[in-house]
């Protein structure tokens, strides 16, 4: 349970960065905020852990890029 909690707090926080970073605005609510923030840690993950589990600021990093990456490919396919 403490995951889930986890993974929602951070998404959120990393979502809302990359929507703050994103040039031009992004109109979505809370939830997809925290979806983005979610997916963009995961495929930043996939790309970057290695089978590592520990925190990092770089994996910070690249979970704020694959989010601003999920909003640009959301944008180029027209989706939201």
């Amino acid at each position: 349970m403490l995951n889930i909690i986890g993974a929602i707090i951070s998404g959120l926080v990393i979502g809302a960065l990359a929507r703050w970073f994103y040039p031009g605005s992004v109109p979505m609510g809370w939830i997809p905020t925290i979806l983005l923030g979610i997916g963009g840690s995961l495929m930043a993950g996939l790309v970057t852990s290695r089978g590592r589990g520990d925190f990092s600021r770089a994996g910070c990093l690249a979970s704020v890029i694959g989010a601003i990456a999920l909003i640009f490919i959301g944008r180029l396919l027209h989706i939201g």
